[in-house]
């Protein structure tokens, strides 16, 4: 039974990790969930968790999680009192707001006016300017045109930021540093708008440079109570979209923090909001910030705010929808400890972060619970798929500590002993963000991965002492295989293989001699001029190794293939083909493979929809020149040439669904 005062049963308008994490807060009160779902998510992790699943429709999104009146044709059939619709879809879509209040069905959100005021980027800054907010410098209008474009970006000064007026979530975003981009900026910004939100106006303001991304969160009833939750530091961004968030700021200090808290209460006034949203800023180097948007809907980082408050947001939408007033005061609001949010996505980071798709063969989740300082949001299971339908996000590894140190120790130490198989995932590039000297410094800003790590990323080879962690690690598994193939090898007792003690591990051309002999409870690791001692309780065939190394813990992702072992830890990785030293000699004779030359070809980066090709068979095309756009996940990437050349044979057509490197086109 549900408490007095709450809804019996509620739907998720959504799908993933939000759909389940709004069930488990829905469930702690009592309230029966109903779960919606399309084609290709039947067999979904939040379908099995809800109380009920009604389909909605195909894959696609605009047939599925976007139709109105299939969700509230799903609402009527299970009865639901309320509809949470979590983030994205129709969650700031004000006639769906207006669908389910015309039915009698309570909307756990804000209300449709509030969000078509803040949902339009022109108009939330003109009522923001109304309300005393400091927005960024910029023309507050629709732009009409190219020329219009050229007109305003010039008075502004370069470079600009080229935003979609209905825009979110990083897509119709582009910076123009120069009028020369300025066209390029308009086209894709308008395009990606047009097809994520079916609106391609599109607004100009000044890009701040060095900027670091600050939001607010607030909180209001409808009986005139509003309150801010302090402040998120978003500032670790890739392509506009957000990487790593925290609570609270290592930047932002009392005085700064209590200024943009009035602000944006003041704002959620103007506006009469009502339920949770964000008020984001822009603050540069000398603290002063400036508004962006609201976001009139949970946000994916909420977590760090209901780690570092003690608060549980959808807890408090709940109510504010069932009527209930908020019975806190702003005085009781603390940020005590650091909270720091990491988003698994499924993208490659040596493809220049292009998303990846797959089955989850192998999903493992770094050992924790309860006290451990380690919270993970998820939406997926062992064996599921991610498909080219829906954002590439696998989950949110949220990790919470007295203070940001301990938070980043732990934060650090989780993404370890993530195991993720069957597709390329981006924790090594987490890994090294978590370790990254800037970043422990708090010396963040929106161009924290660019300046570090450029436009893609690849484990870098390991050296000193992270190159004698994964020795020890590859030395202590290949050990405890050996170990593990002697006790099964069929021989009399007392007539087992013996397990050999020296090892060479090569990688690559490099040798490696290792010494592991047994050592109390676990073992002693020789190196060249080092030695570890290594307790584990890994067995052969997990997909993360955990050890005590010389006592620090430590974590590492582990796959096998025959003598060869993989090991990926702090963002380094190695390929060590470990084998007892008698048999080194032989490691000479192993052949290598050469890889294919493919450079002739145009080869698709990732999988997804072919929505143009910009050339013909026997063009001439010139280096930088746009040859295809390929579609995935809602993102538009433009394929350009590489060099001057000439297009012997199309591959593919238009409206072709790509699989990652099938060719596209082919060169002279």
């Amino acid at each position: 039974m549900a408490k007095r005062g709450l809804f019996s049963k509620i739907l998720i308008a959504n799908r993933g990790e939000i759909a389940c994490r709004v069930m488990r807060t829905a469930k702690r009160l009592g309230i029966a969930t109903v779960a919606v779902y399309s084609d290709a998510d039947a067999d979904a992790r939040h379908v099995h968790e809800a109380d009920e699943a009604v389909r909605i429709g195909p894959a696609r999104s605009a047939e599925s999680y976007l139709s109105i009146e299939r969700i509230l044709a799903a609402v009527k059939r299970t009865g639901a009192e309320a509809v949470h619709p979590g983030y994205g879809f129709l969650s700031e879509n004000p006639r769906f707001c207006e669908a389910l209040e015309g039915e009698g069905i309570a909307f756990i959100g804000p209300t449709p006016s509030a969000i078509a005021a803040m949902g339009d980027k022109i108009e939330s800054k003109r009522l923001a300017a109304q309300a005393g907010v400091r927005t960024v410098p910029g023309f507050v209008g629709e732009i009409k045109d190219e020329r219009h474009a050229r007109k305003i970006a010039g008075e502004i000064g370069y470079p600009v930021m080229v935003k979609a007026s209905a825009g979110g979530g990083g897509k119709g975003m582009r910076i123009a540093w120069s009028e020369a981009e300025l066209k390029d900026a308009l086209r894709s910004a308008a395009s990606e708008a047009r097809s994520s939100f079916g609106d391609d106006r599109l607004l100009i303001e000044k890009f701040i440079e060095e900027p670091r991304h600050i939001e607010i969160q607030v909180l209001a009833d409808a009986h005139g109570t509003v309150l801010h939750l302090g402040e998120r530091e978003c500032s670790i961004q890739r392509r506009h979209q957000k990487v790593i968030e925290e609570a609270p700021s290592p930047f932002i200090d009392p005085k700064t923090r209590a200024a943009m808290g009035e602000q944006a209460v003041a704002l959620a006034r103007a506006v009469q909001y009502r339920s949770a949203g964000t008020v984001e800023f822009i603050v540069d180097r000398e603290r002063n910030f400036y508004f962006l948007e609201m976001n009139t809907r949970l946000q994916v980082e909420h977590p760090v705010t209901e780690l570092a408050t003690g608060l549980d947001l959808v807890e408090l939408m709940i109510r504010i929808a069932a009527g209930e007033t908020l019975k806190l005061k702003q005085e009781q609001i603390e940020l005590t400890g650091s909270a720091i949010e990491a988003r698994v996505y499924a993208e490659d980071p040596a493809r220049g972060f292009l998303p990846s798709t797959g089955r989850l063969v192998t999903y493992r989740e770094p050992s924790g619970g309860n006290g451990s300082g380690i919270r993970i949001d998820s939406g997926v299971i062992e064996g599921g798929e991610i498909t080219i339908h829906y954002d590439p996000m696998i989950a949110k590894l949220i990790a919470f500590g007295p203070d940001r140190v301990s938070a980043i120790q732990r934060l650090a130490h989780a993404i370890d002993g993530y195991a993720i198989r069957g597709l390329a995932t981006n924790l090594p590039f987490l890994a090294a963000v978590a370790r990254h000297p800037r970043f422990a410094e708090g010396r963040l800003s929106t161009g924290f991965i660019a300046e570090e790590f450029g436009t893609a990323f690849k484990s870098p080879a390991p050296s000193g002492a992270a190159l004698r962690t994964l020795l020890a690690l590859a030395a202590v598994a290949r050990r405890r295989m050996a170990e593990r193939e002697a006790g099964i090898s069929g021989q009399l007792p007392g007539q087992g293989a013996p397990v050999p003690e020296e090892w060479i591990a090569a990688l690559g051309p490099e040798r490696h001699p290792l010494r592991v002999e047994a050592h109390g409870p676990g073992y002693r690791v020789r190196g060249e001029g080092w030695e570890l001692e290594a307790a584990t309780g890994w067995r052969p065939g997990a997909p993360v190794l955990e050890a005590q190394l010389s006592g620090k813990p430590v974590a590492a992702r582990v796959e096998r293939e025959g003598a060869l072992l993989r090991l990926a830890q702090g963002g380094c990785s190695i390929e060590a083909l470990v084998v007892p030293r008698h048999l080194a000699k032989a490691l000479a004779h192993i052949p290598s493979k050469a890889a294919p030359d493919l450079s002739r070809f145009l080869l698709s980066p990732m999988p997804g929809l072919l929505v143009s090709l910009a050339v013909a068979e026997g063009e001439e095309v010139k280096a930088g020149q746009e040859l295809a756009i390929v579609e995935a996940m809602k993102m538009e990437n433009v394929l350009r040439a590489e060099r001057d050349g000439r297009i012997a044979r199309l591959h593919a057509s238009t409206g072709a669904s790509l699989a990652v490197d099938q060719a596209i086109l082919e060169f002279e």
